[in-house]
């Protein structure tokens, strides 16, 4: 089912954003689109699109609950979700428990090892320049957020990992690390905006120890491990069984 909606208002790799009902509204449509490696490597995924509108809605749904502000209104459609619109900062956070990826792709810190306290690190989104780490230096120079609001990040980022860590282990997966992205509503609050599922997280099953079997994220499309779906569909089906 499609629900009512305006006029189309951004696309990007794996969602569309339509105009709603209220100017302080919009609605979310989640693609079935799977992208790695900066939209080099595409493909379109059947059913990816409702499996990650499902979990990122219960996820979203646990934060508020924990009093963490999301963009999150309500469900529309099985692949819609409806949010407050938000002035999205160009910046994306990731937090890292476990090492793996770019990380030790970048430093000779071994795949594996635990991060503690977390790695939060902060890249300038923008596809054409490959979403760039930034320094504290360079964000200063770009000047993008105040000194104020990349505390505030921190400490959103932070409370958010710790939430999502502890709920992710009762369902025996570990969050191995994520991406956030924040923006800003018309009443000037921070929110957690986006998307939160495995296009966004790496999550490793705590009941497999097969390197390559626990995968149930992005990964599995990353390394043509196949089965993207399949694992897609285990993690909704624990989260839904909290």
């Amino acid at each position: 089912m499609t629900p009512d909606h305006g006029s189309l208002l951004y696309e990007g790799k794996a969602k569309r954003v339509f105009s709603a009902d209220q100017p302080d509204r919009v609605l979310v449509e989640f693609k079935n689109d799977a992208t790695a490696f900066n939209a080099l490597k595409r493909a379109e995924l059947e059913g990816k699109g409702r499996l990650n509108c499902q979990i990122s809605a219960r996820l979203f749904e646990m934060l508020e609950r924990e009093g963490v502000p999301t963009h999150y209104l309500g469900l529309a459609a099985e692949t819609w979700m409806l949010v407050q619109h938000v002035d999205v900062i160009p910046l994306e956070v990731v937090i890292r428990n476990v090492a793996t990826g770019s990380l030790c792709q970048q430093t000779p810190i071994a795949a594996g090892t635990e991060l503690s306290p977390a790695l939060l690190d902060l890249y300038y989104k923008d596809d054409n320049l490959g979403d760039p780490l930034l320094s504290e230096s360079r964000l200063q120079l770009l000047g993008l957020i105040s000194s104020q609001q990349r505390l505030e990040i921190e400490q959103l980022a932070r409370r958010v990992n710790q939430l999502l860590l502890s709920f992710f282990e009762s369902l025996d997966l570990l969050l191995v690390d994520f991406k956030l992205e924040l923006g800003l509503n018309r009443a000037g609050t921070l929110l957690v905006a986006d998307e939160i599922s495995p296009d966004t997280c790496r999550l490793w099953d705590h009941r497999n120890s097969d390197p390559q079997a626990r995968i149930l994220d992005k990964d599995r499309f990353r390394q043509d491990l196949g089965g993207v779906i399949e694992a897609y569909g285990e993690i909704l089906k624990r989260v839904q069984g909290v």
